[in-house]
Order: C-alpha cells, then sequence, then structure tokens
C-alpha cells in the first residue's frame, strides 16, 4: 500500500509542478494556489509525525486520491469549471473521508455501541461539511469570488455539497457497519 501511496502522490506532483511552469506568467496568486498542492498532499503525514496519531494506509491512500481529484483536477487544472459532476464526487469523497477520519477517532474511545459510533461518524462528517462550507462562504465575503455558485444557484449548490458529502458519510457508516458486526461475529 505503501508503494501505491507514494506513486500517487509522484503522479500527482509531477502533474502539479507540469501545471505550476505552464502558468509562471499568471502571477503569485496561482502559483501559490498551485503549489499549496505539496502541503495538502502532505497533511497525513505530518499529522503522523507531529501528533503522534496512527493513521491507516487505506486512509492516507483515499487522501492521497481525494487531493488528486480535489486540488489537482478540480482547482490547478480547473475541471470544476469542465466537468460538471467533479464538484459533487469531491464532496462526496470527502464526506467518506471525514467519516473514515471520525472512525480513527473512535479508535481511541470506549464506546462500543455501534450506532452511537454511527451517529458520532455521521455528525463529525457533516460537521465537516458545514464547516467547509462555512470557510468557503466566509473566503468569497472577504476576497471576492463565488465558489459556492451563489450568483448562479443560489443556495442550491452550497446545499447538495453538503448532501452529496452526508451521503458519502452514509456509505461509509454502511461499511463500518457491516464491518463492524463482522469483527464482533468473529471475536
Amino acid at each position: 500500500m505503501k508503494k501505491i501511496n507514494y506513486l500517487l502522490i509522484l503522479i500527482t506532483l509531477i502533474c502539479s509542478f507540469v501545471t505550476i511552469f505552464s502558468e509562471l506568467d499568471k502571477g503569485i496568486v496561482i502559483i501559490l494556489k498551485d503549489a499549496s498542492i505539496i502541503f495538502t498532499i502532505s497533511v497525513p503525514y505530518i499529522v503522523k509525525r507531529v501528533f503522534k496519531i496512527d493513521l491507516s494506509e487505506s486512509f492516507i491512500t483515499l487522501w492521497i486520491i481525494y487531493i488528486f481529484f480535489n486540488h489537482y483536477l478540480g482547482i490547478i487544472a480547473e475541471y470544476y469549471n469542465k466537468w460538471e459532476g467533479l464538484d459533487k464526487w469531491t464532496h462526496m469523497l470527502s464526506g467518506v473521508l471525514s467519516a473514515y477520519g471520525a472512525a480513527l477517532i473512535l479508535k481511541y474511545n470506549k464506546t462500543k455501541n455501534t450506532l452511537v459510533n454511527i451517529l458520532f461518524i455521521v455528525s463529525f462528517a457533516w460537521l465537516c461539511a458545514g464547516l467547509w462550507e462555512t470557510f468557503e462562504f466566509t473566503c468569497n465575503y472577504f476576497v471576492g469570488g463565488d465558489a459556492q455558485r451563489v450568483a448562479e444557484t443560489g443556495v442550491s449548490d452550497t446545499m447538495w455539497d453538503m448532501i452529496v458529502a452526508f451521503i458519502g458519510a452514509i456509505l461509509f457508516s454502511i461499511y463500518y457497519y457491516i464491518t463492524s458486526k463482522i469483527l464482533h461475529k468473529n471475536s
């Protein structure tokens, strides 16, 4: 799994550097936006080292895939403007990813009640979605822009982003429930 992660990171960074070098004439803001992928792709490794949290290789793989689709394809290569469904897929993937993160937090919890854990997982994922949309709104307000497409869709885009993140959390919760039952059955 580590070899796959390093390959995914290498592919993402190569794509990003090619894009950055092709945009050197667009100014420092664009270059910094593009170069920020170096930080975002490193976040799980930073969390592991600084906070001494054991992140599974499957979580890190999912994170790298998410960063490739969201940060590289969506933001750097600007496919959010070219591929209509990409935004919803990345928001659903963010719901899965934040639900997975909540499940990792539960490893340190004493609660063994699967339904309470699922409630925590879904709530945590929805909190993350809401915080992200609040962040986007705040950035739009202070910096300008329309990442939430308010001018075009009203609040519809933001609400759908949160709904598909919720669907991603529900999908992960189904997986969590099934694996929890299998683990309890085998122990």
